[in-house]
């Protein structure tokens, strides 16, 4: 004796292709639209690792100041690390260098290795031993 089931086939609620497509296509549309007045925004808040990073070299000169009566060239010498750029696999968008550096005074740069809103302009940000932090070139 064989027994059969029957089989039900229970109709689900769900949306089609097309309509996930159209719904997407939305979703694009609207964020061209957004995106560009979010550019400033966004360079507004990578910059923040320029100042963040300006800072923090100049405690680091301070600090070597105040142990040799000078302040130094040599990123290595004040024992700042250099944080990886993105072009090498790291998170830094910026490249930092002291520009001069005597027995009163110094200057550090940090200028942009990617160019934030596509206009062909690099951020660049300096410090100096009074810890006047000023954007040269805004981008």
């Amino acid at each position: 004796m064989i027994k059969t089931d029957k089989i039900l086939f229970k109709k689900i609620n769900a949306f089609n292709l097309q309509e996930l497509l159209v719904v997407l296509m939305i979703i694009g549309i609207l964020i061209l639209l957004a995106l560009p007045n979010l550019m400033p925004l966004i360079s507004k808040a990578k910059s923040i690792e320029a100042q963040t990073n300006l800072t923090q070299l100049y405690n680091m000169q301070r600090s070597y100041f105040f142990m040799h009566s000078k302040y130094s060239n040599d990123l290595s010498t004040i024992d700042f690390v250099v944080p990886k750029k993105v072009n090498e696999g790291g998170r830094s968008n910026y490249s930092y260098q002291v520009i001069e550096a005597t027995n009163s005074s110094f200057k550090a740069k940090a200028t942009a290795i990617t160019d934030f809103d596509g206009d062909g302009i690099l951020n660049t940000w300096q410090i100096d031993q009074d810890q006047n932090l000023k954007e040269l070139v805004k981008d």
